[in-house]
């Protein structure tokens, strides 16, 4: 018998409103897309092109790293009540493998969801299911600031 994790997510959403929630910010400049919400992870995924490459050709590793951002920032709010939201404190990458084309897909998984700091695991694969990156990053879970 295996166990199904239980989901860290507390707001319902859809690929649709996370998507819209992204225009005109980095996220659609690098041509980062989500992709799938799963009980218990987050999905997107971000073509390896001129957006995102370093001049060697191959994807840049800062490219990975605002892709895992994005994964584990928009996954830690998704487990937080509305008055409340995650942003970013730390962040580490270990770039494993180079791409030089095609499309990366990430994947946020949460190891720690507390009241006040999350840390997530964001793998990064190529389109063949190859390690490219895995990153972690810390969330401080604060007070959402009026509007």
């Amino acid at each position: 018998m295996t166990d199904t994790p239980a989901s860290p997510f507390r707001t319902a959403t859809t690929i649709d409103r996370l998507n819209a929630l992204s225009r005109d910010t980095a996220i659609v400049a690098l041509g980062i897309e989500f992709t799938e919400i799963g009980p218990d992870f987050l999905r997107a995924t971000m073509p390896v092109d001129a957006r995102t490459r370093q001049p060697y050709g191959l994807l840049h590793g800062g490219a990975s790293v605002l892709l895992a951002e994005t994964l584990g920032s928009t996954a830690g709010n998704l487990c937080v009540p509305e008055d409340r939201i995650c942003v970013g404190i730390e962040i580490n990458a270990n770039h494993v493998r180079g791409a030089r084309e095609g499309v990366v897909t990430g994947t946020a998984r949460a190891l720690h969801v507390g009241a006040g700091t999350h840390v997530w695991e964001i793998r990064i694969e190529d389109a063949r299911g190859r390690l490219v990156c895995i990153s972690r990053l810390t969330l401080a879970v604060v007070a959402r600031a009026a509007r």
